[in-house]
C-alpha cells in the first residue's frame, strides 16, 4: 500500500474529517486538479470551499500528499471513477493500517 496514503488519511483525521468522508475529499482534490492543473494551494482550497468543503483548511503539507497519491499509478486513473473507487481504496488502506496497529 501507499505510505503517502497511510499518513493523509491519519492527517486528515487529526484534522477532523471522518474517515467515511475522506474518499469525498480526495476526490474532490483530484477532479480539480483535472480540471485545473496550474491551480495554486489557495485557488484549489478555494474550489473545495465551493463544493461544500467549508469546514477544512487545506494546508500546504496535506496538499502535497495528495498530489503525491494523485500521481501515484494506483490513482491516476481514477479521476473519472465515482467517489466509491476512492472509497474502496481508503477503505482497503484504513484496513492495512488497522492491521499495523493491532499487529
Amino acid at each position: 500500500m501507499n505510505i503517502f496514503l497511510d499518513i493523509l488519511i491519519d492527517r486528515l483525521e487529526k484534522k477532523g474529517i471522518q474517515f467515511r468522508a475522506i474518499p469525498g475529499y480526495i476526490r474532490s482534490i483530484a477532479l480539480i486538479i483535472a480540471d485545473y492543473p496550474r491551480l495554486n494551494l489557495r485557488e484549489v482550497d478555494g474550489k473545495l470551499q465551493l463544493l461544500g468543503w467549508n469546514d477544512f483548511e487545506l494546508d500546504d503539507h496535506t496538499f502535497q500528499l495528495v498530489v503525491a497519491i494523485i500521481e501515484d499509478r494506483e490513482f491516476a486513473a481514477l479521476t473519472d471513477k465515482p467517489a466509491y473507487w476512492f472509497q474502496r481504496i481508503c477503505q482497503l488502506e484504513q484496513h492495512h493500517i488497522e492491521g499495523q496497529k493491532s499487529g
